[in-house]
């Protein structure tokens, strides 16, 4: 006689944390009580502190920790281009709770650009969601005598052999990019390869290289004339920046260097564990102010299915092979 108070007491109160949950911008899945994760959530994200990887993981990490339930940790492990981190993920990520934050050329140009992989990022991976597609900006040092990509590519062409560029390593968007750009302007320079692209940005500023292909986490450092901008590396002007004229703009042209970040797992993970991870991460990056953030610093927030990614890396796996195999880029 006491059973029908009692069943409707809890449908009231799971009503209520519905309404709470809701209010506070937890999803439906978040906000019963699921099998998975039970235990805090690790990001390894494959490139320094400082960097646009890290900064956007770190953005997400406190509100995907409150949608999922557990908190989130990040784990810089910087190096090769994403392998180390690559590696982190595929052999110590088996509790399932393990997730990997990087570039996309991790498995479109690692393959084609080392000879040996510590991993096998078509079998050992899997793709769980897109944060972002981030334009690359040509950045120079405030010394440097040229302000414009004009004057910049007379004086590389009146000294051939003289720059020096960095990159965030071997086979990165940053290095390809500048590759385009070397062969589309007829220019030369020395690459000078990063673990990730803070540190190649702050030997920028400090002299000790004289340019890089850099995301918008610059636009601090210009508007303090710590760097110049000349143009940026992709198909359309930036809307963070859109006074940045486009390499194309300029003539030349096929200088495109979009930088795509994403989610991987695993890919012994279970679907629901990938669909649960795509669903909070993709409401996250809906949300206006995480999409604004994400636009001041150059990146463009995309929520997409994880086949939808899928699907982008394997269209600049076809363009950024052949990069590498007509300018003999290697991991050495």
């Amino acid at each position: 006689m006491y059973q029908r108070p009692r069943r409707r007491a809890i449908a009231m109160l799971a009503a209520s944390l519905t309404g709470w949950s809701t209010l506070f911008g937890i999803t439906g899945v978040a906000a019963q009580t699921p099998s998975w994760p039970t235990k805090p959530v690790r990001l390894v994200v494959a490139f320094p502190s400082g960097g646009l990887a890290d900064v956007m993981a770190r953005l997400l990490q406190q509100p995907l920790g409150q949608a999922l339930g557990q908190p989130v940790v990040i784990d810089n492990r910087g190096g090769a281009g994403g392998n180390v981190a690559g590696a982190e993920v595929v052999h110590n990520g088996g509790d399932g709770h393990t997730f990997l934050v990087t570039v996309s050329t991790t498995e479109s140009v690692n393959p084609v650009l080392f000879a040996r992989m510590p991993f096998d990022p078509h079998k050992d991976l899997q793709p769980v969601a897109l944060l972002a597609n981030s334009q690359l900006f040509l950045i120079t040092r405030p010394s440097l005598a040229p302000n414009s990509l004009k004057e910049f590519v007379a004086y590389a062409r009146a000294h051939p052999g003289t720059l020096s560029y960095g990159s965030a390593g071997n086979g990165t968007t940053p290095h390809l990019g500048v590759e385009l750009f070397k062969q589309s302007a007829g220019i030369s320079a020395t690459h000078v390869p990063y673990r990730g692209a803070a540190p190649a940005i702050q030997d920028v500023m400090a002299g000790q290289i004289d340019f890089s292909l850099a995301p918008g986490t610059v636009f601090a450092a210009v508007k303090a004339a710590k760097l110049k901008i000349l143009a940026v590396a992709s198909r359309n002007r930036s809307a963070s920046a859109p006074d940045i004229p486009t390499f194309s703009e300029l003539g030349l042209q096929d200088v495109y260097a979009d930088t795509l970040f994403g989610v991987y797992a695993p890919s012994h993970v279970a679907p629901e564990v990938i669909a649960r991870m795509n669903r909070e991460i993709n409401h996250l990056l809906a949300l206006p102010a995480i999409a604004a953030r994400f636009l001041e610093l150059g990146a463009e927030a995309v929520p997409l299915q994880a086949s939808e990614y899928k699907a982008m890396v394997r269209a600049e796996t076809r363009l950024f092979t052949d990069i590498l195999k007509s300018r003999a880029i290697t991991a050495d």
